[in-house]
């Protein structure tokens, strides 16, 4: 059962709790590794798609290149253009937006914690 693009689904983040294998020393190489990963998916996919654009245009007769570069996009492609690049974003930087939420919530429990143990000890 496929989704039409019109289509929504709620937005839902899904987290893998826990501690990350690391495998490189230096502090940030694995999430920098991570980052790379993910644009080499997403360039992976695009070249794929672009090639299969221009085969079927080149097939039917069509001069893709030349319709790319005149191409005038109205408001709702601008609008749709952003939303695709902000989701990008959004899985580009989803370790850093983790780690950071992770040391937010540790650094919150053990304040938490520190001010019940002040109070124990009155």
């Amino acid at each position: 059962m496929s989704m039409a693009a019109s289509d929504t689904r709620p937005h839902v983040v899904k987290d893998a709790r826990g501690k990350r294998p690391t495998f490189y020393e230096a502090p940030g190489m694995d999430q920098a590794m991570a980052m790379i990963m993910v644009l080499a998916n997403e360039l992976s996919v695009l070249h794929d798609r672009l090639d299969s654009a221009e085969r079927v245009a080149r097939a039917n007769g069509l001069d893709l290149a030349a319709g790319i570069e005149t191409l005038q996009l109205d408001q709702e492609a601008l609008e749709a253009r952003e939303a695709w690049r902000q989701g990008f974003l959004d899985r580009l930087f989803y370790l850093a937006r983790k780690d950071a939420r992770e040391a937010a919530e540790a650094d919150s429990a053990q304040k938490y914690a520190d001010t019940i143990a002040e109070i124990a000890e009155g």
